[in-house]
């Protein structure tokens, strides 16, 4: 991948913890940083859609706010229909890079589902761990 995976990353985690403006950043920063290419292109295209997505928050219809509620299986079947884009000889560079963003980041999310653990309070209820717990170092 042309993007350099931990600039990507922190980009995912930014977008889901609703840090706007740093993503803003860092989009800014992954744009000044990637080779002038149709995959790239089509990459940042993907990013720069997630960004104005999840700031648009809206519209609770939008495909990006129903992708965040879903179980680790429905992100699974996402994430497979995005992998079976990319692998098609019908689409273009622009594609395949467009849908390898989407998949690095239901792949990102199926991460963070994973790694969401009951924590046991004291009163006997059950919390989930916020996402902001997970590690930057992903």
């Amino acid at each position: 991948m042309a993007f350099p995976k931990i600039l990507v990353t922190r980009f995912f985690q930014l977008i889901n913890n609703r840090q706007f403006t740093e993503a803003q950043r860092q989009l800014q920063r992954l744009k000044e940083e990637i080779q002038r290419t149709e995959w790239n292109n089509g990459y940042y295209r993907a990013l720069a859609g997630l960004y104005h997505a999840g700031k648009g928050n809206g519209n609770n219809n939008t495909f990006l706010s129903t992708l965040k509620e879903e179980n680790v299986e429905a992100l699974e079947q996402h994430k497979n229909d995005f992998l079976k884009h990319i692998h098609k000889r019908f689409h273009d560079d622009f594609d395949r890079g467009f849908f390898s963003a989407w998949s690095d980041y239901t792949r990102l999310l199926i991460e963070v589902r994973r790694e969401q653990k009951p924590e046991v309070e004291s009163s006997g209820q059950t919390s989930i761990i916020q996402y902001s717990s997970v590690k930057e170092s992903v």
